[in-house]
């Protein structure tokens, strides 16, 4: 059932890292905690950064590899899921990062790995 291919991910990549810089803004994110509004800003501008420099599709440098992309976006997911209880946030910064991360995390889950192609011996 896993359907999302890395070229799938690299398309969502862009719009996720923009919504998690301008959501704030447009949410008002910070009211029980500022941590809120900062977090995602900067997980916002790092993931920006991560898939500018991914090896994937729409990568610029390719200097980051695809399963450490798909490591760190696992990791962020985590981290949305416990920023509630570890800062906590109530009402809708809560559900902001735990909608964000279950989300990250279904991707990430979903992710269908790569059929590696044999490497021709000269």
């Amino acid at each position: 059932m896993r359907f999302i291919t890395k070229k799938i991910h690299s398309y969502l990549d862009y719009p996720v890292a923009i919504s998690l810089i301008l959501l704030p803004f447009l949410l008002g994110l910070g009211e029980t905690n500022p941590i809120a509004f900062y977090l995602s800003v900067i997980v916002g501008v790092a993931a920006l950064g991560l898939t500018i420099l991914t090896d994937h599709q729409t990568g610029l440098l390719s200097l980051i590899p695809y399963r450490l992309h798909l490591i760190v976006d696992g990791a962020v997911a985590i981290l949305f899921l416990l920023a509630p209880f570890i800062f906590s946030f109530e009402g809708l910064d809560a559900y902001f990062y735990w909608i964000n991360g279950a989300a990250v995390l279904l991707v990430v889950s979903l992710h269908k790995a790569e059929v590696q192609k044999p490497v021709a011996l000269a």
